[in-house]
């Protein structure tokens, strides 16, 4: 799965803690009450034509006693800053608020790597005005350092501890920490078997640093051990558990199937005697609509051809 879909799931998984991590100056005091959607993306694609981008994250948040306008964040993730245009990111922006009829607008950029260097402001103008001028929240994982986070109680921050800057003898602190935070933070079983992935990912622990894991942190690397083992293994048991019904219900029909052309073909023997093998092959491999079908034959036919033509 790609970078960009990773954190476009994050998002979306987490919506209420992405905000208040990667767009903290805006997002700080959104309050218990407020409700965050993320936008259809077949409204945008249906809308936008090929304007749409799909990996941006659209999230409109609103305030259901209307005491506040709604308000909508756009979060694009850049795996290499290098591809980051804020021409592309400023006419999306204003497409979505000519879309949803929206003024108030935050656009969040999320660098997986250092991003110096890139434009963080679009200013166009002449002599005497300024007449656009855009820029956004920027969040530059590499450029955080993994003690300010360390502890958080945010879950996004948390995950996302391995993307951070710190020196590389810290790293299975750094994964332990991020586990701590999931196992804490997160009680549902499959997303934690989700983002325990998520967090392998960009920790990339060689086996050394796996073993330096298991020995500084036993119990937790045994807990989170048999935790993944036996989650999987209960999928895997629902599937095969699902995968037989579903072979019963078809043994089933194939065998109640294979009972009426065998009666068929009794029927057929029995009013004009022994069938040729073309007659047989095609009553074997008849469905059950057809056998029903020329059973109804048997009782006015006056001949073979007539039944099963």
């Amino acid at each position: 799965m790609s970078h960009d879909q990773n954190f476009k799931n994050l998002i979306l998984d987490y919506p209420r803690a992405a905000l208040a991590f990667f767009a903290a100056a805006e997002a700080g005091d959104l309050g218990a009450d407020a409700r965050i959607l993320p936008v259809r993306q077949e409204q945008l694609q249906e809308r936008l034509g090929e304007r749409f981008r799909e990996l941006d994250v659209p999230l409109l948040v609103e305030w259901p006693d209307g005491r506040r306008e709604a308000i909508l964040f756009v979060l694009e993730e850049e795996t290499e800053a290098r591809r980051f245009s804020i021409h592309r990111l400023a006419h999306y922006c204003l497409d979505l608020a000519e879309l949803l009829d929206i003024q108030r607008v935050v656009p969040v950029v999320i660098f997986l790597r250092a991003a110096s260097g890139v434009a963080t402001q679009l200013r166009l103008g002449g002599e005497r005005h300024v007449y656009l001028d855009f820029h956004y929240l920027r969040c530059a994982l590499a450029e955080l350092t993994f003690d300010d986070f360390r502890d958080s109680d945010n879950l996004v921050a948390r995950l996302t501890l391995p993307n951070m800057s710190y020196p590389p003898e810290r790293r299975v602190e750094v994964y332990a920490q991020a586990v701590r935070g999931l196992t804490a933070l997160e009680p549902d079983p499959e997303k934690r078997l989700k983002y325990l992935d998520f967090i392998d990912i960009y920790a990339a622990l060689d086996d050394n640093e796996r073993k330096q894991y298991t020995q500084d942190y036993p119990d937790e690397a045994q807990t989170m051990s048999r935790f993944a083992e036996r989650f999987r293994e209960e999928g895997m048991q629902q599937g095969m558990q699902q995968g037989m019904q579903q072979g019963m219900q078809q043994g089933m029909q194939q065998g109640m199937q294979q009972g009426e052309a065998r009666v068929l073909a009794r029927q057929l023997r029995l009013k004009f005697g022994e069938l040729p093998d073309a007659a047989e092959i095609r009553i074997a491999q008849a469905d059950e609509s057809t056998l029903l079908e020329w059973s109804e034959r048997v009782l006015t036919a006056t001949s073979l051809d007539e039944v099963l033509h």
